[in-house]
Protein backbone atom coordinates (compact mmCIF):
# COMPACT_ATOMS: atom_id res chain seq x y z
CA UNK A 1 0.00 0.00 0.00
CA UNK A 2 1.45 3.62 -0.97
CA UNK A 3 0.79 6.52 -0.25
CA UNK A 4 -1.13 9.26 -2.43
CA UNK A 5 1.23 11.42 -4.81
CA UNK A 6 -1.63 13.95 -4.88
CA UNK A 7 -0.91 14.89 -1.35
CA UNK A 8 1.54 17.63 -0.73
CA UNK A 9 3.40 15.92 1.93
CA UNK A 10 3.83 12.49 0.16
CA UNK A 11 4.76 14.21 -2.97
CA UNK A 12 7.78 15.92 -0.70
CA UNK A 13 8.72 13.25 0.90
CA UNK A 14 9.36 11.26 -2.43
CA UNK A 15 10.84 13.81 -4.67
CA UNK A 16 12.65 15.66 -2.09
CA UNK A 17 14.78 12.07 -2.10
CA UNK A 18 18.40 12.95 -3.87
CA UNK A 19 17.56 9.64 -5.36
CA UNK A 20 14.65 10.00 -6.50
CA UNK A 21 14.99 13.69 -7.62
CA UNK A 22 17.90 12.55 -9.56
CA UNK A 23 16.41 9.39 -11.46
CA UNK A 24 12.96 12.03 -12.39
CA UNK A 25 14.76 14.72 -13.74
CA UNK A 26 17.00 12.48 -16.08
CA UNK A 27 13.98 10.76 -17.49
CA UNK A 28 11.79 13.72 -17.89
CA UNK A 29 14.41 15.93 -19.17
CA UNK A 30 17.38 13.86 -19.94
CA UNK A 31 20.31 15.14 -18.18
CA UNK A 32 22.31 14.05 -14.83
CA UNK A 33 21.93 16.14 -11.90
CA UNK A 34 23.85 16.23 -8.67
CA UNK A 35 21.84 19.20 -6.71
CA UNK A 36 24.06 21.32 -4.20
CA UNK A 37 20.54 21.75 -2.21
CA UNK A 38 16.94 20.66 -2.99
CA UNK A 39 13.99 22.89 -0.76
CA UNK A 40 10.33 23.32 -1.10
CA UNK A 41 10.28 26.84 -0.66
CA UNK A 42 11.54 29.58 -2.60
CA UNK A 43 11.71 33.44 -2.54
CA UNK A 44 12.82 36.14 -4.57
CA UNK A 45 14.47 38.93 -2.92
CA UNK A 46 14.03 41.84 -4.28
CA UNK A 47 10.31 40.31 -5.36
CA UNK A 48 10.54 40.24 -9.62
CA UNK A 49 7.68 42.72 -10.57
CA UNK A 50 4.18 42.87 -8.40
CA UNK A 51 3.99 39.51 -7.50
CA UNK A 52 6.13 37.60 -4.20
CA UNK A 53 6.66 34.38 -5.65
CA UNK A 54 6.79 32.65 -2.22
CA UNK A 55 3.18 33.66 -1.57
CA UNK A 56 2.06 32.77 -5.10
CA UNK A 57 4.07 28.96 -4.95
CA UNK A 58 2.80 28.17 -1.00
CA UNK A 59 0.12 30.03 -0.37
CA UNK A 60 -1.54 28.63 3.09
CA UNK A 61 -5.00 27.54 2.73
CA UNK A 62 -7.27 25.56 0.72
CA UNK A 63 -6.69 27.35 -2.92
CA UNK A 64 -4.56 27.21 -4.35
CA UNK A 65 -3.63 23.34 -3.97
CA UNK A 66 0.12 23.36 -4.78
CA UNK A 67 3.58 22.05 -3.89
CA UNK A 68 6.94 22.83 -4.73
CA UNK A 69 10.46 21.02 -5.07
CA UNK A 70 13.22 23.10 -5.77
CA UNK A 71 16.54 21.60 -6.87
CA UNK A 72 19.79 23.43 -7.91
CA UNK A 73 23.23 22.17 -9.64
CA UNK A 74 25.45 24.97 -10.04
CA UNK A 75 28.46 22.66 -11.55
CA UNK A 76 26.17 22.00 -14.18
CA UNK A 77 24.57 25.30 -13.78
CA UNK A 78 21.09 24.16 -14.43
CA UNK A 79 17.85 24.85 -12.10
CA UNK A 80 15.07 22.35 -11.77
CA UNK A 81 11.75 23.24 -10.13
CA UNK A 82 9.04 20.58 -9.75
CA UNK A 83 4.98 20.80 -9.37
CA UNK A 84 2.69 19.37 -7.85
CA UNK A 85 -0.87 20.91 -8.90
CA UNK A 86 -4.51 19.42 -8.32
CA UNK A 87 -6.86 22.08 -9.08
CA UNK A 88 -8.37 23.49 -12.23
CA UNK A 89 -5.32 26.28 -13.22
CA UNK A 90 -4.65 28.90 -15.64
CA UNK A 91 -1.23 27.92 -17.93
CA UNK A 92 -0.15 31.29 -17.80
CA UNK A 93 0.04 31.08 -13.76
CA UNK A 94 2.78 28.20 -14.73
CA UNK A 95 4.80 30.31 -17.59
CA UNK A 96 4.84 33.50 -15.37
CA UNK A 97 6.63 31.08 -12.63
CA UNK A 98 9.29 29.80 -15.56
CA UNK A 99 9.92 32.89 -16.28
CA UNK A 100 10.68 34.26 -12.85
CA UNK A 101 13.51 31.56 -12.57
CA UNK A 102 14.95 32.60 -15.47
CA UNK A 103 14.46 36.43 -15.04
CA UNK A 104 15.84 36.59 -10.97
CA UNK A 105 18.93 35.50 -12.50
CA UNK A 106 19.86 38.70 -13.94
CA UNK A 107 19.64 41.45 -11.77
CA UNK A 108 21.51 44.28 -13.35
CA UNK A 109 20.87 46.19 -16.67
CA UNK A 110 24.97 45.57 -17.14
CA UNK A 111 24.95 41.91 -17.27
CA UNK A 112 21.74 40.16 -19.35
CA UNK A 113 23.61 36.65 -18.50
CA UNK A 114 21.38 33.86 -17.65
CA UNK A 115 24.17 31.65 -15.89
CA UNK A 116 21.51 28.67 -15.47
CA UNK A 117 19.47 26.91 -17.08
CA UNK A 118 15.41 26.50 -16.22
CA UNK A 119 13.59 23.29 -16.33
CA UNK A 120 10.14 23.52 -14.56
CA UNK A 121 8.26 20.22 -14.47
CA UNK A 122 4.74 20.89 -13.69
CA UNK A 123 2.91 17.85 -12.58
CA UNK A 124 -1.21 17.46 -12.70
CA UNK A 125 -2.93 15.17 -10.45
CA UNK A 126 -6.51 16.21 -11.67
CA UNK A 127 -7.62 16.43 -15.82
CA UNK A 128 -7.60 19.49 -17.32
CA UNK A 129 -10.75 21.54 -17.46
CA UNK A 130 -11.19 24.74 -20.07
CA UNK A 131 -8.20 26.40 -21.15
CA UNK A 132 -9.13 29.75 -20.19
CA UNK A 133 -7.77 31.18 -23.88
CA UNK A 134 -9.63 28.83 -26.16
CA UNK A 135 -12.47 27.25 -24.50
CA UNK A 136 -10.73 24.09 -25.61
CA UNK A 137 -10.46 20.81 -23.40
CA UNK A 138 -6.72 19.75 -22.95
CA UNK A 139 -6.19 16.02 -22.86
CA UNK A 140 -2.53 15.88 -23.49
CA UNK A 141 -0.74 13.16 -21.15
CA UNK A 142 2.84 15.57 -22.00
CA UNK A 143 2.99 19.18 -22.97
CA UNK A 144 6.75 20.87 -23.46
CA UNK A 145 7.44 24.30 -23.83
CA UNK A 146 10.83 25.65 -25.18
CA UNK A 147 11.90 29.24 -26.24
CA UNK A 148 14.46 28.14 -28.70
CA UNK A 149 14.17 30.12 -31.94
CA UNK A 150 13.59 28.91 -35.08
CA UNK A 151 14.51 29.92 -38.57
CA UNK A 152 12.25 30.39 -41.44
CA UNK A 153 13.17 26.13 -42.51
CA UNK A 154 11.28 25.52 -39.58
CA UNK A 155 14.88 24.34 -37.67
CA UNK A 156 15.35 25.08 -34.16
CA UNK A 157 18.38 26.35 -32.43
CA UNK A 158 19.31 25.52 -29.41
CA UNK A 159 20.52 29.09 -27.86
CA UNK A 160 18.32 28.65 -24.52
CA UNK A 161 17.49 25.57 -23.91
CA UNK A 162 14.62 26.27 -21.02
CA UNK A 163 11.77 23.80 -20.50
CA UNK A 164 8.06 24.02 -19.70
CA UNK A 165 6.95 20.83 -18.72
CA UNK A 166 3.28 19.39 -18.39
CA UNK A 167 2.65 15.92 -17.48
CA UNK A 168 -1.16 14.55 -16.69
CA UNK A 169 -1.43 10.62 -15.95
CA UNK A 170 -5.17 11.24 -16.30
CA UNK A 171 -4.73 11.19 -20.03
CA UNK A 172 -3.05 8.12 -21.46
CA UNK A 173 -1.07 8.40 -24.59
CA UNK A 174 -0.03 4.87 -26.30
CA UNK A 175 3.18 7.62 -27.81
CA UNK A 176 4.20 7.91 -24.67
CA UNK A 177 7.53 7.17 -24.29
CA UNK A 178 8.76 4.42 -21.04
CA UNK A 179 10.94 7.51 -19.52
CA UNK A 180 7.68 9.53 -19.30
CA UNK A 181 5.67 6.53 -18.51
CA UNK A 182 6.86 4.40 -15.57
CA UNK A 183 6.45 7.73 -13.76
CA UNK A 184 2.87 8.91 -15.04
CA UNK A 185 1.91 5.24 -13.92
CA UNK A 186 3.40 5.72 -10.53
CA UNK A 187 1.08 9.07 -9.67
CA UNK A 188 -1.80 7.68 -11.12
CA UNK A 189 -1.41 4.66 -9.32
CA UNK A 190 -0.99 5.89 -5.74
CA UNK A 191 -3.94 8.38 -6.52
CA UNK A 192 -6.34 5.49 -8.15
CA UNK A 193 -4.93 1.74 -7.21
CA UNK A 194 -2.87 2.66 -4.25
CA UNK A 195 -2.96 -0.86 -2.90
CA UNK A 196 -2.03 -2.63 -6.34
CA UNK A 197 0.33 0.15 -7.50
CA UNK A 198 1.51 -1.19 -11.45
CA UNK A 199 4.74 0.03 -11.70
CA UNK A 200 8.01 -0.88 -13.79
CA UNK A 201 10.58 -2.34 -11.06
CA UNK A 202 13.23 -2.01 -13.37
CA UNK A 203 12.83 1.86 -12.78
CA UNK A 204 14.82 2.36 -9.59
CA UNK A 205 14.00 5.85 -9.83
CA UNK A 206 10.16 4.39 -9.54
CA UNK A 207 10.46 1.72 -7.41
CA UNK A 208 12.59 3.87 -4.46
CA UNK A 209 9.59 6.73 -4.93
CA UNK A 210 6.95 3.81 -4.08
CA UNK A 211 9.24 2.63 -1.61
CA UNK A 212 9.36 5.97 0.37
CA UNK A 213 6.24 6.60 0.23
CA UNK A 214 4.64 2.80 1.60
CA UNK A 215 2.75 2.78 4.66
CA UNK A 216 5.34 1.67 6.71
CA UNK A 217 7.83 4.45 5.80
CA UNK A 218 5.21 7.25 6.69
CA UNK A 219 5.75 8.78 10.37
CA UNK A 220 3.10 9.31 12.47
CA UNK A 221 3.55 13.33 12.05
CA UNK A 222 3.81 12.75 8.62
CA UNK A 223 0.27 11.06 8.64
CA UNK A 224 -0.83 14.20 10.83
CA UNK A 225 0.28 16.41 8.17
CA UNK A 226 -1.61 14.67 5.55
CA UNK A 227 -4.58 14.89 7.09
CA UNK A 228 -4.65 18.77 7.20
CA UNK A 229 -3.77 18.58 2.81
CA UNK A 230 -6.97 16.22 2.51
CA UNK A 231 -9.06 18.99 4.77
CA UNK A 232 -7.88 21.41 2.51
CA UNK A 233 -8.89 19.26 -0.75
CA UNK A 234 -12.31 18.83 0.50
CA UNK A 235 -12.49 22.60 1.43
CA UNK A 236 -11.28 23.02 -2.51
CA UNK A 237 -13.75 20.80 -4.01
CA UNK A 238 -16.82 22.75 -1.71
CA UNK A 239 -15.15 26.22 -3.26
CA UNK A 240 -15.28 24.49 -6.66
CA UNK A 241 -19.05 23.41 -6.52
CA UNK A 242 -19.63 27.21 -5.30
CA UNK A 243 -18.14 28.44 -7.92
CA UNK A 244 -19.78 26.39 -10.68
CA UNK A 245 -23.75 27.36 -8.89
CA UNK A 246 -22.24 31.29 -9.10
CA UNK A 247 -21.30 30.84 -12.59
CA UNK A 248 -24.56 29.32 -13.30
CA UNK A 249 -26.40 31.88 -11.60
CA UNK A 250 -24.62 34.82 -13.03
CA UNK A 251 -24.89 32.95 -16.68
CA UNK A 252 -28.49 32.95 -15.77
CA UNK A 253 -28.65 36.72 -14.47
CA UNK A 254 -26.72 37.55 -17.89
CA UNK A 255 -28.85 36.18 -20.21
CA UNK A 256 -31.83 37.46 -18.77
CA UNK A 257 -30.82 40.79 -18.86
CA UNK A 258 -29.74 39.81 -22.56
CA UNK A 259 -32.86 38.89 -23.90
CA UNK A 260 -34.32 42.16 -22.26
CA UNK A 261 -32.06 43.96 -23.86
CA UNK A 262 -32.61 42.05 -26.91
CA UNK A 263 -36.34 42.95 -27.07
CA UNK A 264 -35.95 46.24 -26.06
CA UNK A 265 -34.09 46.72 -29.37
CA UNK A 266 -36.30 44.45 -31.09
CA UNK A 267 -39.33 46.53 -30.29
CA UNK A 268 -37.59 49.55 -31.06
CA UNK A 269 -37.31 48.58 -34.33
CA UNK A 270 -40.66 47.18 -35.10
CA UNK A 271 -41.64 51.00 -34.30
CA UNK A 272 -39.59 52.09 -36.54
CA UNK A 273 -40.67 50.02 -39.70
CA UNK A 274 -44.41 50.83 -38.53
CA UNK A 275 -43.02 54.57 -38.88
CA UNK A 276 -41.38 54.04 -42.49
CA UNK A 277 -44.82 51.95 -43.58
CA UNK A 278 -47.03 55.16 -42.89
CA UNK A 279 -44.58 57.57 -44.40
CA UNK A 280 -44.56 55.64 -47.16
CA UNK A 281 -47.90 55.14 -47.60
CA UNK A 282 -47.74 58.96 -47.01
CA UNK A 283 -45.89 59.22 -50.45
CA UNK A 284 -42.95 60.94 -48.53
CA UNK A 285 -39.09 60.25 -49.96
CA UNK A 286 -36.80 57.56 -49.30
CA UNK A 287 -34.31 59.90 -48.09
CA UNK A 288 -36.21 61.49 -45.73
CA UNK A 289 -37.82 58.24 -44.24
CA UNK A 290 -34.05 57.08 -43.59
CA UNK A 291 -33.25 60.42 -41.91
CA UNK A 292 -36.39 60.24 -39.74
CA UNK A 293 -36.37 56.50 -38.58
CA UNK A 294 -32.72 56.08 -38.46
CA UNK A 295 -33.34 53.02 -40.51
CA UNK A 296 -30.98 52.22 -43.14
CA UNK A 297 -32.17 51.52 -46.93
CA UNK A 298 -31.86 47.47 -46.60
CA UNK A 299 -34.18 47.78 -43.63
CA UNK A 300 -36.44 49.94 -45.75
CA UNK A 301 -36.37 47.49 -48.70
CA UNK A 302 -37.69 44.63 -46.51
CA UNK A 303 -41.12 46.86 -45.94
Amino acid sequence: MIARLDNEVFFKKAFTDPFVLKAFVKDIVGIDVDPDRIETEKSFQPKLGNIDLSIAILRKGPSPARSQVLAEDTKRRVIIEIQKVEYDHNFDRFLHYHLQGIVEQQRSSEDYTVGRTVYTIVVMTAPYRANAKTGEIQQDEVLISTINPKNLRGIERHLFNHELIFLNPNYRDSDTPPNYRDWLDLIYDSIHSPENPQVNVMNEGVMRAAEIIQFENISPEEWERSKIEVGKRKVLELEREEGKLEGLIEGQQKGLIEGQQKGLIEGENAAKRAIARKMREMGLAEDAILLATGLDAADLGEL
